[in-house]
């Protein structure tokens, strides 16, 4: 048993807010996985204990025998937003309730809306959101695409947002070079000015990449500096990262260099057999994330974090290396270590607990590649010692 609680020190008769238990609680940073509790207490993680061991009296108990009890999930990519985005969806309802305690936004705004933004989507919903600036002024609010206007990437807009917000929300730059973002505007100018304002503010960039004839996969890599985050790595485009059925050695290089790598799902960027020639080579994605958006919602099943978890484990990927990608990994890029993805005393009580259908199912890529297997479902979701159930 770890950790301890305010008021009294016989844990089996103090008094926790909330306390859950499953058959299986996992510990990404140190890799236990076994039956236990975690005992929340003022929103905080108080203690925990293995089910051999009396947990404290509680005000809620959740039990779930054949649950996975996991740290809040943490999606490095995906679309939270109310208004002014043609990709945004509510994170309470599309990403909270359905795992995601913490979602990094892929540029829902810019420069020009970020204060309206922060409103109403950061201070606004329970869901922790923290945000990669779009280096578009406006960012995705056009359905025309961001840049219509290649002044739209404005640099000194960007900096001047940055450093003037003190919400420490803004984590980085987003910047996405493919052809329907760019429209007729210059790839190459737009990404030089992303990196123009991620060097004068000191942030990573979120980089989507150009996935279209004429910019090799090398050349783009070898713009990106130490922590920038490449995402879409498992697209099977130009710029996919494996080719004849092997990881290209400029991914090795990047990779050496800092550069990190992020699954991305959306609706374009999974393919079972670039995800299958990187396990099998060893080259992880180092975060998993969905880049789940408006074109998501309505379908079966739901696109959600625990989905991709479940096409990245159908793969070729195993349990142990998935855990820490959608908690711990992410939480350390997004400089939150020790506050999220960790069950460890004193952090945030942000909880997911998932449960395995072990029943074999098809799972598509974008190809419409299939392969079978069982399926990762949200069960129940605690942020901050507050529960939620999924819609």
């Amino acid at each position: 048993m770890t950790g301890s609680l305010a008021s009294g020190t016989d844990t089996n008769k103090s008094l926790a807010d909330l306390v859950v238990s499953a058959g299986r609680v996992i510990d990404p940073i140190s890799g236990s996985d076994k039956p236990g509790w975690v005992a929340v207490n003022g929103g905080r993680i108080a203690l925990t204990g293995d089910a051999g061991a009396g947990s404290p009296a509680a005000k809620e108990r959740l039990d779930f025998p054949d649950g996975i009890l996991l740290p809040g999930l943490i999606d490095m990519h995906a679309h939270p937003a109310l208004e002014n985005s043609r990709y945004g969806i509510d994170p309470d309802i599309h990403m909270l309730a359905r795992g995601s305690t913490t979602v990094l936004s892929q540029g829902d705004a810019g420069a020009r809306n970020w204060t309206q933004y922060r409103e109403q989507v950061i201070e606004g919903r329970k869901t922790r959101v923290m945000m990669a600036l779009h280096i578009s002024r406006n960012g995705e609010s056009d359905p025309a695409g961001p840049f219509t206007e290649l002044d739209f990437a404005d640099v000194a807009e960007c900096v001047a947002a940055i450093e003037g917000d003190d919400s420490g929300a803004i984590w980085g730059i987003t910047v996405n070079t493919s052809v329907m973002t760019c429209g007729t505007s210059d790839p190459h100018e737009i990404l030089r000015r992303a990196l123009e304002a991620a060097e004068a503010t000191g942030k990573p960039l979120l980089f989507g990449p150009r996935r279209a004839p004429g910019w090799e996969l090398e050349d783009q890599l070898d713009l990106l500096r130490p922590d920038d985050v490449f995402t879409y790595c498992s697209d099977p485009s130009e710029t996919s990262l494996v080719a004849d059925g092997r990881v290209r050695d400029c991914a090795r290089r990047a990779r050496e260099r800092g550069v990190l790598f992020d699954l991305g799902h959306g609706q374009t960027s999974i393919n079972f057999e670039v995800l299958r020639a990187m396990v099998d080579e060893g080259f992880l994605p180092d975060t998993i994330s969905s880049d789940v958006y408006s074109r998501h919602l309505g379908m079966t099943p739901h696109h959600d974090l625990p989905l991709v978890m479940s096409k990245v484990r159908v793969a070729g990927m195993d349990e142990v290396d998935i855990w820490p990608r959608v908690t711990s990994v992410p939480a350390l890029h997004l400089g939150l270590e020790g506050e999220i993805g960790t069950l460890a005393p004193g952090s945030c009580g942000d909880l997911s607990v998932l449960r395995w259908d072990p029943e074999p199912r098809p799972h598509a890529d974008a190809a419409g590649n299939e392969l079978e297997g069982g399926m990762y479902l949200p069960v129940v979701t605690v942020r901050g010692g507050e529960v939620f159930q999924p819609v």
